[in-house]
């Protein structure tokens, strides 16, 4: 008997919600259409998985042959194109602040005399570091046309003076570095930064969804309302105006009468945690069923292309399904707590937004600051990129990474009781409903 009464509780809040998203459109926009089109549009611009041809300019004051190889090696590098030479610093710095180019390579006077006369003879690059990656990759991308240059030209030297060309390159560099990448050896792109901006988009939307759904009724005063209509089946949806006219409605007859508030926006005589449980769930079907498939659609797009065991894949949807329930349960604790949707946004909005940057996937976990570190162990997103980057990037034994599958779905059970708790202290305080 007692699970009937929690089956109806449940069928009853998901039918309640689904009546709601058909007539809102926005509130539907947030559960189906936006993050779909998150996902979709952030692994559109990413579709060019390695970076290339970025754009520099070239400053040649020497005008000598060696000079033209040099811009000849430049344009030859995959990941940069000349896209002018210029004839003052000037024009160069105004091409770079207004993006044209991202750096500039000066070859100066006597740049050839200098390399036949044995005395050092240095390319000078200006990049724009405000850009990272771009400056990043400029720089080595220069530095090894530079260092193909020199071999060039000292291996010739030395054997014009009657040493061997295997011998002549051994005594220009015995000290040689062989770079293997263990992981992301293509440096994809897509790999390494959409695979991990999608969920934390996701972690975004979700923590608003979250906020929104508990929270309107909070706002509309009709959190009482569905409560009882979960609890009892009264009264029966057909009969529900639109929540705005209805909270118009008992605002205009209190004024005039004088009289209690409406059965509407009463508190419950009793409150069940069990039905409550059950209450929430239901409500949160229809985005939890959403964001399942969201989190489906992008585990398939990022291993389409990969030989990734199930294991692996099974372990990161559930560590990502949970990350997106917990940020439901999360969204509608931080309304709950404040009685207010708009303190629930902002909070929503000052956690998950700046989440990524403490994720350690753009900048170093380790380089950060002690205070920062707690924070990022404090953000969910953190734990489930660790298992995401393990699993799908670096193909980690699994045994590694099912502790924080089980941290995220302790987290999320304990963070739907809290919800729970919270929605029946809202219940028991009437007179803070309505607040914006």
């Amino acid at each position: 008997m007692h699970l009937t009464k929690l089956s109806e509780a449940f069928l009853r809040s998901a039918a309640y919600e689904r009546r709601f998203l058909a007539k809102n459109h926005w509130d539907l926009s947030m559960v189906v259409w936006i993050p779909l089109a998150t996902v979709l549009l952030i692994w559109w611009i990413f579709s060019q998985t390695q970076i290339t041809d970025l754009p520099i300019g070239v400053i040649d004051q020497d005008n000598s042959a060696v000079a033209n190889t040099t811009v000849r090696y430049l344009e030859a590098s995959p990941t940069l194109t000349v896209r002018q030479l210029y004839y003052s610093p000037a024009d160069a710095e105004a091409a770079i602040l207004q993006r044209d180019i991202y750096a500039v390579v000066i070859i100066p006077e006597d740049f050839s005399r200098n390399i036949l006369s044995n005395k050092p003879a240095p390319l000078i690059l200006q990049v724009n570091a405000q850009y990272g990656t771009h400056s990043g990759i400029i720089q080595t991308a220069v530095q090894a046309v530079a260092s193909t240059l020199s071999a060039g030209v000292e291996i010739k030297r030395l054997v014009k003076q009657g040493v061997g060309p295997s011998q002549a390159m051994t005594a220009y560099s015995p000290i040689s570095t062989q770079r293997i990448s263990l992981f992301n050896a293509a440096t994809n792109y897509q790999q390494f930064l959409a695979s991990t901006v999608i969920p934390a988009l996701l972690h975004i939307l979700a923590m608003v969804v979250g906020a929104t759904t508990i929270g309107r009724e909070l706002r509309d005063k009709n959190i009482g309302h569905w409560y009882r209509f979960i609890s009892t089946g009264t009264p029966d949806l057909a009969l529900v105006k639109s929540s705005k006219k209805a909270a118009a409605l008992n605002t205009t007859q209190d004024s005039t009468n004088n009289t209690a508030p409406s059965s509407d926006s009463k508190m419950p005589n009793s409150v069940s945690i069990s039905v409550l449980l059950s209450g929430l769930l239901g409500k949160y079907f229809w985005p939890i069923l959403a964001y399942s498939l969201w989190s489906a659609l992008v585990l398939w797009l990022v291993t389409s292309n990969q030989n990734i065991s199930i294991g692996s894949i099974i372990a990161v949807y559930i560590g990502l399904l949970c990350l997106m329930i917990l940020s439901f349960w999360l969204g509608a604790i931080f309304t709950l707590n404040s009685f207010s949707l708009r303190m629930g946004l902002s909070t929503t909005g000052f956690i998950s937004a700046p989440s990524y940057a403490f994720a350690g996937v753009t900048f170093p976990y380790i380089a950060i600051s002690d205070s920062a570190q707690y924070w990022s162990n404090a953000l969910p997103l953190t734990h489930y990129l660790k298992l995401h980057i393990a699993q799908l990037q670096m193909q980690a034994p699994l045994a590694i990474s099912l502790p924080i599958v089980y941290g995220l779905a302790v987290a999320t059970m304990i963070a739907m009781l809290l919800a729970a708790l919270l929605t029946k202290r809202a219940l028991a305080h009437p007179e803070r409903w309505g607040a914006r």
